[in-house]
């Protein structure tokens, strides 16, 4: 959200990783958790959480990071469903309609990734 000029500052920052980067991550020894979809949770350190195949919609470029677009954020935060996300999810839709504009229409062209 920081990325996308939403917030101005994070606690945490969230990443999403392929599977093969999980399997890596967890034999290296981080802690993961398995979620109810059956993907993992990878907790890396206090402050960064990386999620197994956690994507939705497509991937933008900002600042010259590779990131989930607007509308992917919403739908990835609804289906986590908890308050902190639903709050997320509230400042994202007054964001756009503070701007007078749809959430797609931030979004940067989609990037391919290798």
């Amino acid at each position: 959200m920081v990325l996308h000029g939403i917030r101005d500052t994070t606690r945490d920052i969230d990443l999403g990783c392929t599977s093969r980067m999980a399997d890596k991550l967890e034999s290296e020894g981080y802690c993961a958790e398995v979620l109810r979809d059956g993907s993992r949770k990878i907790v890396f350190s206090t402050t960064i959480e990386i999620f197994e195949n956690w994507i939705e919609d497509r991937t933008v470029l900002l600042e010259g990071l590779p990131v989930v677009s607007i509308d992917g954020m919403i739908l990835m935060k609804e289906k986590l469903g908890r308050e902190k996300d639903l709050e997320d999810i509230r400042l994202i839709k007054e964001f756009g309609n503070h701007r007078g504009q749809q959430h797609s229409a931030w979004c940067v062209p989609e990037v391919s990734l290798p």
